[in-house]
């Protein structure tokens, strides 16, 4: 009997939605439009392909030559097209109605592109949780790739996983693939020949081996240096005609594959994903644990050994790392619930899309690439929730102020929302607003990031960044998981952390000459009023709503001089680019990412020519003002950068003995279409 090996080759092809189009633009130009248009020379190398809805909708109106060229490719019998969820969510972060739904509307946008409906789901950063599959099944989904780490912390060996196995959950069977380490670490990084010897030496008689591989397309020409590699030096053309040239490799379509052959057996897989993301998943001092003590396996040659017992994280970890994505994650599904309970005849295809916008997992987390660091994700998120609560409120009005424990933090947060605004103040003792919305802007000011400490800021030496860190490819180059690079200068206080978060009126008090002191606020009945009293001094702030923004006024009562400091972060859409200014009293002091002090005044505003608006911020009395960026130092595939997330204003009062009431008003203002 003949030796041979099916060759199962799949691709992920995803953008945020929201992205900005010079992003997307040169993802087609340096991947998408190069892959399809070299795979489309070769109608007999089998592939499959994922497009996030998103994406597919953009490169489908905007770029239709090569989409027409995928089409060709998937009539003729080449191509095959996976699903998934729509907006790429992580389908375990999100309820079971909404998985179907997401499922569902990809799976119509495949069916009126190209005429077929999928068969195959790509799981979004192969997050497996067992609950995903009464949903996947339900939606007519038999088999999903998965990577072959999943398999191995289920006590498989490796040589086991070439075809697929069968899992249930609920009484509902998915079929799973798993996806070659070997290969997504081998491709496109070696060299094409030794890719295909290394897939040839998994042949076995007949056709019973399947070489497994389904990764990011953008590593085919976006990670650093594979484009000149993919395409200038022809390691994909090298690929297909060494992998068509093989006497024994086949290439299949999973769909073939799964028609052909039976299931390999029954597997229960760990709630987990890819190796990498064990690691980042973690606070950063485990990861920093977690990194030595496989660093340390490796060493000593008992890594293969040892990995399936070396789990770090889980993908749901980064909702508690990162208050700022619980924040956004719990918003959600609160807004879930609210599209839910409407009349069906109110659940129209607009409010349900708004929803799975908000649902897209990129802005939630943070790995190998800037996620949850990037604004313009954040933002795009918050965009769909502001609108779909805007409209939710419109169909089903809700109390004008409200106290839940919405992020289950364990401290009641006080919604006060009006027509054009909410805010939302945190009922912990800071008594401060973790969330300042507009509802004509779309735009949450009080999405910003605080600093923490990161696990790779371990890299962050001046030996280091006096060089790019090089790592032994032979002939190949390196992924972007070896590389170490700057694209921005990282001093050591540049990735300070924070002592707090970075919420808006924040306070301090301080008796002349003394220390800085944070007050402890009591709430006072269920209205937005909070009290305090400490060292010298008793303090009562309370939040209104007015037409245009929000007012907040103090109450203090000074036994000794002493100074009041208010401190506010907006998350400002420009940041440090050039659509944005600040101005006071007519005059424009500088950027959005500029440093300002003004030694007596009541207020300033911040325009932004991408949020289409002003930030105008009052004060009735005259205050000493210092406006300056805030920077977080992040890690992506390009090297460490310093990203600008908001404006950071503090607004400080000396205050004489006596009772003193002080008015602070921001007022959000559309100044665009």
């Amino acid at each position: 009997m003949n030796r041979t090996v099916s060759l199962l080759f799949g691709v992920h092809a995803h953008q945020p939605a929201g992205n900005f189009a010079s992003v997307v633009d040169e993802a087609h130009e340096k991947s998408y439009g190069p892959f399809l248009r070299t795979v489309h020379r070769y109608p007999d190398f089998r592939f499959s392909a994922h497009f996030s809805g998103w994406l597919l909708a953009d490169l489908l109106d905007r770029h239709p030559a090569d989409m027409a060229l995928l089409a060709d490719m998937v009539k003729r019998g080449q191509a095959e097209l996976f699903g998934g969820g729509d907006m790429e969510p992580v389908l375990a972060s999100i309820p079971a109605r909404d998985r179907l739904a997401q499922l569902e509307a990809l799976a119509v946008r495949l069916e009126r592109a190209f005429g077929c409906r999928p068969r195959g789901a790509w799981l979004t950063e192969r997050v497996w949780e067992a609950t995903v599959v009464p949903s996947l099944a339900q939606a007519g989904i038999e088999f999903v790739t998965v990577d072959d780490y999943h398999f191995v912390c289920a006590g498989r060996e490796l040589h086991e996983l070439g075809g697929y196995f069968s899992t249930e959950d609920d009484g509902r069977r998915l079929d799973l693939y798993p996806i070659s380490e070997q290969l997504r670490y081998r491709i496109p990084f070696a060299p094409a020949g030794e890719v295909v010897s290394y897939m040839e030496s998994l042949a076995t008689d007949g056709d019973a081996h399947a070489a497994i591989y389904y990764d990011d397309i953008e590593k085919f020409g976006i990670w650093p240096e594979t484009y000149d590699w993919v395409y200038g030096r022809k390691w994909l053309e090298q690929f297909i005609e060494g992998v068509l040239a093989s006497p024994v490799i086949q290439p299949m379509h999973f769909a073939e594959h799964h028609a052909r052959h039976r299931t390999r057996g029954i597997v229960y897989l760990p709630t987990t994903s890819y190796m990498e993301m064990g690691e980042w998943s973690l606070p950063a001092p485990r990861a920093d644990v977690f990194a030595d003590l496989i660093a340390a396996h490796k060493a000593d040659g008992s890594y293969e050994r040892f990995k399936p017992f070396l789990r770090g994280g889980i993908w749901r970890n980064f909702l508690s790392r990162y208050p700022e994505a619980n924040w956004m994650h719990k918003r959600m599904l609160g807004l879930s619930a609210r599209v839910d309970a409407l009349p069906a005849a109110s659940r129209t295809a607009d409010l349900v899309d708004l929803l799975h916008r908000a649902q897209a997992n990129d802005a939630y987390w943070h790995g190998l690439f800037g996620g949850i660091y990037l604004p313009h994700l954040r933002r795009a998120v918050w965009n769909a929730l502001i609108e779909l609560e805007a409209r939710l409120d419109a169909l089903a009005p809700r109390p004008a102020v409200l106290r839940i424990d919405a992020d289950l933090d364990g401290a009641e947060e006080v919604f006060l929302h009006g027509l054009a605004c909410q805010v939302v103040i945190r009922d912990d003792g800071s008594a401060a607003a973790v969330e300042l919305s507009s509802y004509p802007l779309r735009h949450n000011f009080g999405d910003t990031l605080t600093r923490r400490r990161e696990h790779y800021y371990r890299h962050l030496d001046a030996n280091v960044q006096a060089h790019e860190a090089t790592h032994d490819q032979g002939e190949g180059i390196a992924s972007a998981h070896d590389r170490v690079a700057f694209r921005h200068a990282i001093g050591p206080g540049d990735a300070e952390p924070d002592t707090g978060p970075r919420h808006s009126f924040v306070d301090a008090w301080r008796v002349e000459g003394g220390e800085w002191q944070s007050p402890t606020y009591t709430a006072r009945g269920t209205a937005p009023s909070f009290a305090t009293g400490f060292d010298g001094a008793t303090l009562e702030k309370q939040y209104a709503l007015i037409p245009d923004g929000v007012e907040v006024r103090y109450a203090v009562d000074v036994r000794a001089p002493g100074d009041l400091r208010v401190r506010m972060e907006l998350a400002m859409p420009s940041c440090d680019g050039f659509l944005g200014r600040v101005v006071h009293d007519g005059t424009v002091l500088g950027g959005l990412g500029d440093s300002h002090a003004l030694a007596a005044t009541t207020g300033m505003s911040l325009e932004d020519g991408v949020l289409g608006g002003v930030v105008r911020l009052e004060a009735d009395r005259t205050c000493e003002l210092v406006a300056q960026p805030l920077l977080t130092v992040s890690q992506s595939e390009a090297g460490f950068e310093k990203i600008m997330q908001a404006v950071s204003i503090a607004l400080q009062w000396p205050l004489p003995a006596g009772r003193h009431v002080l008015c602070m008003r921001l007022r959000f203002e559309r100044t665009g279409p």
